[in-house]
């Protein structure tokens, strides 16, 4: 527990400065994270991260990261969605020429690991050039869903959530978790308002956000239990590495996009 609080207070301490002066300090923090992320998707999988194929993958993560600037570096007639395109292909053709370590899975493995991760990270980044108070409304979603559904499932759960994947979730503390995020972040909404739709609007906003921070929550739980790994990596003493920390916002980040919010 000791170890989990001084390296909470260590991240913080570099994280929210960060968060504060935007700008090009979050595009560089959201490309670092999305790289360490991807390396851990290598690290899981048992394979190197020093290869033509690890090279490919952190590319092309990193260019969904900041697809403007990925946009910057192409020819005009050449849209992001065709170079990101193309790198898959790179990654195919290394099922031929690095046959017996790289296959058809690993190269849908990794193409599928740099949607989820690049995605996830590049509107982490768009949140934040839309306002403080959007990305933190969004942190705020995933720490109060996390904080609730543990204390309330501690204390109340009875009835496992996915016992398979996750063992300790129980559906109580996943109701729990949702309410008291909806009321922290009503709170939060009304002094902060994130969108101009009203109140209710936004209740129900963020219901569907706390559930899908707990889906993503959930779908890396079942990554770690395919892989056979505790944690995602090691990155962060006490607390496992960056999808086991960012899981939750991965999904919640692109489903606030996806509702027209960033």
């Amino acid at each position: 527990m000791k170890q989990r609080i001084i390296t909470a207070i260590v991240a913080l301490a570099i994280f929210i400065p960060i968060i504060l002066m935007g700008g090009w300090l979050i595009e560089l923090a959201a490309v670092a994270l999305a790289l360490v992320a991807m390396a851990e998707i290598f690290i899981m999988k048992k394979q190197i991260i020093i290869s033509v194929e690890a090279l490919i993958a952190f590319i092309g993560v990193a260019a969904l990261v900041l697809p403007n600037l990925a946009t910057g570096l192409l020819p005009a007639y050449l849209t992001p969605s065709v170079a990101f395109y193309g790198l898959v292909l790179l990654l195919l053709l290394c099922t031929v020429f690095f046959h017996k370590s790289f296959n058809f899975d690993d190269a849908g493995v990794y193409t599928l690991a740099m949607l989820y991760i690049g995605f996830g990270f590049h509107y982490f980044v768009v949140a934040r050039h839309d306002g403080l108070a959007v990305l933190f409304y969004a942190l705020l979603i995933v720490w109060c869903t996390d904080t609730g559904a543990y204390f309330v499932g501690k204390y109340f759960g009875k009835h496992k959530l996915a016992k398979y994947v996750s063992p300790n979730k129980t559906w109580e503390g996943s109701v729990g978790g949702v309410v008291i995020a909806t009321v922290v972040c009503s709170i939060y909404v009304t002094f902060f308002p994130v969108s101009p739709a009203g109140l209710i609007p936004m209740i129900g906003l963020t219901v569907i956000l706390s559930v899908a921070g707990q889906l993503g929550d959930l779908v890396e739980s079942a990554l770690k239990r395919y892989y056979g790994v505790k944690d995602s990596g090691k990155i962060l003493p006490g607390h496992g590495g960056i999808l086991d920390r960012f899981d939750s916002l991965l999904f919640v980040l692109p489903v606030l996009h996806l509702l027209g919010i960033v």
